[in-house]
């Protein structure tokens, strides 16, 4: 996020939902629907396109998903040497009352 900020050069503000606020996010709505076709006999997720058809019929306020399957397989077990993540450190301003769900990151 931070190259990002860099990239566009302007702050961005993350605020994370806390920990069983589901209600509040409006992603965890798309779990409902997809929970519709485990229940309702729509089948198994047995494969890749069974799984792109499922997500495709989701609809919110009547609109369907624009969705392309990435095949990128991402690295896993990257970390930050502790004098690189004080640099990103730096950049970030985090909220007193609220610092790890309200974070401030300052562009350059």
């Amino acid at each position: 996020m931070v190259e990002f900020v860099d990239l566009l050069n302007i702050p961005i503000q993350l605020l994370y939902y806390a920990p069983y606020h589901s209600k509040y996010n409006p992603i965890q709505g798309c779990w409902g629907i997809l929970d519709q076709h485990w229940n309702g006999g729509g089948g198994k997720l047995v494969d890749v396109e069974v799984m792109v058809s499922w997500a495709s019929s989701m609809t919110w306020k009547g609109l369907y998903p624009i969705l392309s399957l990435s095949k990128t397989v991402y690295q896993k077990g990257i970390s930050l040497t502790k004098k690189a993540m004080k640099q990103v450190e730096s950049r970030l301003q985090r909220n007193s009352l609220l610092p790890k769900w309200d974070i401030l990151i300052q562009s350059l």
